[in-house]
């Protein structure tokens, strides 16, 4: 996999590309500035990005505006969001454009070397991988504008996961139930939010973060 790296932070920056070379990718290029980040996405078109959602020179949100740009330029290209805190706006508005190859990691994660690897992976094949923490910030968000009493308790989980980007089987094992319990469960949640109940994969989950964003 070909990867573009926009990170201000020399060390992160530099421990990002060793990982990834360990892990047998291809680093395509970095980028230390804002400004830096789209031409080196147009330029080199690489399979997947991992942007930091601030940096210079304003250390406001210009890895997310390059991010934006970028898939409107590049439609597809799967980019890994990196933040320190849980910014409830950025991750609105990546999501809005559509969810299919996007995550929003807290950068604590990049720590944990296999489950960023693993968003990464997910990511780039078109599915979707956010910190358990900004899907709880999402799901507040929706619950504060739009009460999910629908839904039971359990429902509410299944959820809270598929929102994660987890498999049916993954469900089933964090949840320690069978498949089949987790597959009526889905079907339930989508009755419920009047969306069309399917099992594939990477539909689904932008299914449940088109909900997420109403």
């Amino acid at each position: 996999m070909r990867v573009v790296i926009a990170e201000d932070n020399a060390l992160l920056r530099e421990g990002l590309v060793l990982l990834l070379r360990s892990s047998g990718h291809e680093v395509a290029g970095v980028a230390a500035t804002g400004p830096e980040i789209l031409p080196l996405l147009l330029d080199q078109r690489p399979d997947a990005a991992v942007l930091d959602v601030r940096m210079p020179p304003d250390f406001r949100d210009e890895g997310l505006r390059a991010a934006l740009a970028a898939r409107e330029q590049l439609p597809g290209l799967p980019v890994l969001v990196l933040s320190q805190y849980v910014e409830e706006t950025y991750a609105a508005e990546l999501l809005g454009g559509g969810a299919r190859g996007v995550g929003y990691l807290l950068k604590d994660r990049v720590g944990r070397v296999d489950e960023f690897l693993d968003a990464l992976g997910r990511v780039a094949d078109g599915g979707t991988a956010l910190d358990p923490e900004v899907v709880t910030e999402l799901m507040s968000r929706r619950r504060r504008d739009d009460p999910l009493a629908v839904l039971t308790p359990r429902e509410r989980e299944v959820l809270h996961l598929m929102a994660e980007g987890h498999d049916n089987a993954t469900i089933a094992k964090f949840l320690v139930v069978t498949e089949r319990s987790v597959h009526k469960h889905i079907g339930n949640v989508f009755t419920k939010l009047d969306l069309p109940p399917s099992d594939s994969g990477h539909r689904r989950v932008r299914a449940v973060l088109a909900y997420l964003n109403a």
